[in-house]
């Protein structure tokens, strides 16, 4: 129920075209019916007097309320259609809006396909459940009206076609929690099915690459036939439902010819009053078949209501507070003060961090996959909250600043660049306020990337393939470099960002780089000793702790986890991959 009310209040949002949707829907079923009226007190006056004045009194009221009817029913669903657009509006906004706030904790539970599914899938079934609010509306006003006049005409037969009515709309109602519980599922299936086909464009290079084409087709087939099985279920359900409803009224219908023809011989009631009787009992059979229809609509909406609720109330792992501060452009000192961070109930990813980095200090984190050095860096921007323990910017726990100041003072360049579909140029100043054009080359320059750039046809105004794909992952590392060098925080975070280069392309960066962290702190995530030879500190993560820490020089004196590594990445028959070298003098140990 708190998931209906919550849709319903979409619909609220928008009360003037509502309001006047659920009027003209009123008026339209109380016109209509007014129709089968007007047609028997015309049999009955053609019987009585045959008087053709009257009778075509008559008929020019029962076309004149006929129009009518027509024009509430015009004005009902422009209306309606209206409101069922906005809301799907509302709620596409709103679930945006609420996905892109809520942080890499939640993206990391979720699954993009399910997400998107629930964008469109289920929002597009949400608007049939309006539709079903109003046509609810609709349906109460006719069938009461229909019963109203039905007794007003002949009390017996109005009970007998209200019992049939009863009856019928009681098994219309009856299947709800079976056809919710396997709309819920379906809903559910029709998520797997999307993220099925967004991993496969995604990674349709590999799939290609390794001949999986049949296997990822069966793949597919699985969850498009849990989809078509479920709703073959609900389907049988309403079938089911319809199959009864028909019966149901047509049996009404032969009753009301028995007892109304007897009526008319009793005199108790007139040849026209028995005419309109069986129209409107083939009106109620009609918006009976509609309210199974309603029926369906309204379980299916109300299946994708609560997928969407799931995600509108989705608590996210890091809120900003209310009090938060605006934290101005920082000098760069970072602290961390015995920080711990665990990933929900799992053990802690990273324990015990305590270390300070002051303004323009270069920092290098080392370690092998797992150790826990993104995790460390992630913290900075909030993109995770310590569970124990502060980060502190400039002296404020970054708990404590708004996100949007927070972030406007780090820069990051994660592992894996993203290029959006866009042209070179808007890449570059994605996130930066209409940036001249000259900042835009500087930060190219400095990423070294700009010659790449105007060696093409289209020089800036390139455009970038879907994920970047017309990119080499050295591009695309590079882009993401000149992004973040264009909005110039006082804070860099360099996550693993040459992996994907070559050493000469590594050496030009650095070489760009070492002019670029001047007087701003930076944190270096890097596979390469070259890449962190000359930082200020470097800290050795094993297993979430920091196990070694001081310069290049120092380390090499201490003869321990690092000098190893050293040795190894040095060794000419040794693993070029700091990781393996890494392991291999972790085992040594």
């Amino acid at each position: 129920m708190t998931v209906l009310l919550r849709m319903a209040g979409y619909g609220l949002r928008h009360k003037l075209p509502l309001g006047g949707g659920y009027a003209a829907s009123v008026l339209w079923s109380l016109t209509f019916i007014l129709v089968p009226r007007l047609l028997g007190t015309a049999i009955d006056e053609a019987v009585a007097s045959g008087l053709q004045s009257r009778l075509l009194l008559l008929a020019l009221a029962i076309v004149g309320i006929g129009a009518l009817s027509a024009l509430f029913g015009y004005v009902e669903g422009y209306l309606l259609e209206m409101v069922h657009h906005r809301v799907a509006f509302d709620l596409r906004n709103d679930f945006y809006k609420k996905v892109q706030g809520l942080g890499f904790g939640f993206h990391d539970r979720q699954q993009t396909g399910d997400l998107m599914s629930r964008a469109t899938t289920d929002v597009d079934a949400v608007k049939q459940l309006s539709w079903s609010f109003a046509h609810g509306a609709y349906l109460t006003a006719f069938v009461g009206g229909i019963i109203v006049l039905m007794t007003l005409m002949n009390w017996k037969l109005a009970l007998v076609c209200s019992a049939f009515a009863a009856v019928a709309l009681w098994r219309s109602f009856s299947v709800v929690p079976g056809m919710s519980r396997t709309f819920d599922k379906a809903q559910g299936e029709t998520g797997q099915m999307t993220r099925v086909v967004q991993e496969a464009l995604a990674g349709m290079r590999v799939i290609k690459g390794f001949g999986s084409e049949r296997f990822e087709q069966a793949k597919f087939a699985e969850r498009a036939g849990a989809v078509r099985d479920h709703l073959t279920v609900a389907g049988l359900m309403s079938n089911s439902r319809k199959t009864l409803s028909s019966l149901l009224v047509n049996a009404a219908i032969g009753t009301v010819l028995w007892i109304g023809a007897r009526e008319v011989a009793a005199g108790r009631l007139s040849a026209g009053d028995a005419a309109a009787f069986v129209l409107y009992m083939g009106i109620l059979g009609s918006q009976i078949f509609w309210a199974g229809f309603m029926v369906t609509s309204f379980t299916r909406g109300a299946a994708a209501g609560r997928r969407l609720v799931e995600v509108l109330d989705a608590e996210p792992p890091v809120a900003e507070r209310e009090d938060a501060v605006v934290l101005p452009r920082a000098r760069g000192q970072v602290r961390f003060e015995n920080v711990s961070l665990a990933y929900g109930a799992d053990a802690p990813a990273v324990h015990g961090i305590d270390f300070e980095a002051r303004p323009g200090e270069l920092v290098a984190l080392l370690g092998v996959p797992g150790s826990g050095k993104s995790t460390i860096v992630h913290m900075v921007p909030r993109f995770y909250d310590a569970t124990a323990g502060r980060v502190l910017v400039d002296g404020v726990d970054v708990r404590d600043a708004t996100l949007d100041s927070l972030r406007s003072n780090v820069g990051i360049v994660l592992q894996d660049p993203f290029a959006f579909a866009a042209t070179l140029r808007d890449n570059i100043a994605y996130g930066a306020d209409d940036p001249p054009m000259d900042d835009i080359v500087r930060a190219a320059r400095v990423a070294q990337i700009h010659d790449f750039i105007v060696g093409l046809p289209d020089g800036y105004d390139t455009w970038v393939g879907e994920r970047g794909i017309t990119l080499s992952g050295g591009q695309r590392q590079r882009l993401a470099i000149a992004r973040t060098v264009l909005l110039d925080p006082p804070v860099l975070i360099l996550d693993d960002s040459t992996s994907s280069v070559d050493v000469g392309t590594e050496y030009q960066i650095q070489r760009a780089l070492a002019e670029v962290v001047k007087g701003r702190t930076t944190f270096v995530i890097a596979h390469r000793l070259s890449t962190i030879r000359n930082a200020d500190k470097i800290l050795v993560l094993e297993r979430g702790r920091i196990v070694e820490r001081g310069t290049h020089d120092d380390l090499l004196a201490r003869d321990g986890y690092y000098r190893r590594i050293h040795d190894l990445q040095l060794a000419p028959e040794a693993a070029s991959s700091v990781d393996e070298a890494y392991r291999a003098a972790r085992d040594e140990a």
